[in-house]
């Protein structure tokens, strides 16, 4: 992906002295050891981002701790079609093609997690977690704009305190070095994913036969993965019909998008689940309609279906997250229920999108003759197959057909009722 400079590092402050990372870049460094204490000239004073305090732009209020992990932010290769030999209806190979499936690649550069904590101010003491992009000269310009867009979504999802959605990770911070790193720190609400729990739970399963216990003892269990995975989906939902409803965009959902308090079944009361990584997050107001470098491919793919108006293009666009909020459905709802390497996401989204095409009435009869998979067909079966019914709008070929994020959290299948 080719990405042209912006001004985006003026959002972020700018450093008087230089700092190193090389003490703790290891993890050698955690709390009460050495701090991170960048001097740093204030620019910039951001609106308030939490109830208590406005959004903490200078490094002293930070103490950095232990290095977490690094990650490769993603690279958008190519978009190719689906497949469409053997469909009769020509409308139909329409709607199928005017899909893209998103080749995605890891960069070369890579973003660094650390462990840190508040140490002024009113939340001094409040554990966070920094998202660290890496500078311009090591991550080039695209680095540079991820950071910046990702600093803006959340600064205008949280602009107002009483507005503020639990589903939604919340910033607290944002700095600069001087050597172009860029600082984002958040809220630690936890350190797994929901891609973590699902191969948590899949590995209990494999666990749970090795030790040949039979599968049909796990019926109490099942029963609270069923409420679990639910809460889980209710959860992911709510922040992205809170997204929506603030003219943002996700567009990168996905299991590792999401952030979980807990990932044990048992305390399913407590759980939380919040949207992250907003890097490739789309402004879908009407003034910014077609706009932005992160979204060219977005309306190009909107024009390419037919969405030409400005009112049309924004309803394509809320419509591609929630087909990506579908994949995420699904791969909730196999995933958790199946031993492990039976089946991920890869080999998930080819079912559904090359073998059936899309075709959630075809996809169960195939799932039905598979005995590894008898517990995720038994899960989206509940309430008269109210699961699929879900899914085949979420995953509807025709963008228009799909449901809004509020329709979905409406949906008897997950606000509960099935269960």
């Amino acid at each position: 992906m080719i990405i042209s400079h912006t001004s985006a590092t003026s959002l972020f402050v700018q450093p008087r002295n230089s700092w190193k990372l090389s003490s703790f870049a290891n993890g050698e460094s955690p709390f009460g050891i050495k701090s991170c204490k960048i001097r740093m000239k204030r620019r910039c004073h951001l609106h308030s981002t939490a109830a208590v305090v406005a959004l903490m732009t200078d490094s002293n209020f930070f103490e950095v701790g232990r290095l977490i992990g690094s990650y490769g932010f993603m690279n958008i290769t190519s978009y190719s079609s689906f497949p469409t030999e053997g469909f009769s209806n020509y409308e139909m190979i329409q709607e199928v093609d005017r899909l893209r499936a998103q080749n995605v690649g890891e960069g070369q550069v890579k973003i660094r997690i650390y462990e840190g904590r508040v140490i002024k101010g009113r939340l001094k003491g409040m554990n966070v977690q920094f998202k660290v992009y890496p500078g311009r000269i090591a991550g080039g310009m695209e680095s540079d704009l991820l950071a910046a867009n990702e600093l803006v979504s959340h600064t205008s999802l949280q602009k107002h305190p009483r507005n503020i959605s639990e589903n939604i990770q919340l910033l607290l911070g944002a700095f600069e070095t001087n050597t172009g790193e860029q600082w984002l720190a958040f809220r630690n609400d936890g350190r797994f994913s929901a891609a973590d729990y699902a191969k948590f739970a899949s590995e209990n399963i494999s666990k749970s036969l090795s030790n040949n216990f039979p599968i049909f003892g796990l019926g109490q269990k099942w029963k609270e993965r069923r409420y679990f995975v639910i809460k889980l989906l209710n959860g992911a939902m709510n922040g992205l019909a809170h997204m929506h409803k603030n003219d943002r965009l996700h567009q990168s959902l996905g299991p590792a998008s999401i952030v979980m308090n807990t990932i044990i079944e048992k305390d399913v009361a407590v759980l939380v689940p919040r949207l992250r990584d907003l890097a490739f997050s789309v402004d879908v107001r009407y003034t910014a309609i077609g706009d932005g470098l992160l979204s060219q491919d977005l309306w190009r793919r909107a024009t390419s279906a037919g969405a030409i108006a400005p009112f049309e293009k924004r309803a394509f666009a809320i419509a591609d997250d929630i087909y990506a909020a579908g994949l995420l459905f699904a791969y909730l709802a196999f995933v958790p229920f199946c031993e492990s390497g039976v089946i991920d996401a890869i080999s998930l989204q080819r079912l559904l999108e090359s073998t059936f095409r899309l075709d959630l009435s075809s996809m169960r009869e195939y799932c039905l003759a598979d005995d590894r998979l008898a517990e995720a067909v038994k899960f989206l079966d509940l309430g008269g197959g109210s699961g699929w019914e879900l899914l085949q709008a979420m995953l509807n070929p025709d963008y228009k057909k799909r449901p809004i994020a509020e329709a979905v959290l409406n949906h008897r299948f997950i606000t509960g009722a099935v269960l």
